[in-house]
């Protein structure tokens, strides 16, 4: 169901890429939208898109490097760029990484955000594996 809001936030694929029960590509709406998005972004690797090189995030840089501070302030200042450059529908807040008490090569990275159109706060986590 369409809200007053998708108008602004926007219509898309839904991610990952599936089928609704009519077969048609699943669409994401509204602030959906967006979250979908930011795990497009963060997930992709700078190079990936040959039509687009620039897309994407730094974070796959980190893959091997050791679980410490530095590679935690690497991957947020990373995150938090890529998603100024390539989401124009919020305002980053905040960009935590931290590491997964559970999975100790899995950083839990926290995103906090304000959706720019409705004023809205929003935050998402992201998993980010490190192969150490």
């Amino acid at each position: 169901m369409a809200t007053g809001n998708d108008d602004v936030t926007g219509t898309g694929w839904g991610f990952p890429v599936r089928t609704d029960h009519k077969g048609d590509v699943s669409l994401s709406q509204g602030e959906q939208s967006i979250k979908d998005s930011i795990r497009i972004i963060v997930g992709t690797a700078k190079g990936e898109r040959v039509m687009r090189p620039g897309f994407g995030c730094d974070i796959h840089d980190h893959v091997f490097d050791t679980i410490d501070g530095a590679t935690r302030k690497l991957v947020e200042g990373s995150v938090e760029e890529a998603l100024i450059e390539w989401e124009p529908r919020i305002d980053v807040a905040d960009v935590t990484a931290r590491r997964d008490p559970e999975e100790p090569s899995k950083l839990l990275i926290e995103i906090s955000y304000v959706v720019r159109s409705t004023n809205s706060e929003s935050n998402m986590v992201y998993p980010f594996y490190v192969d150490r």
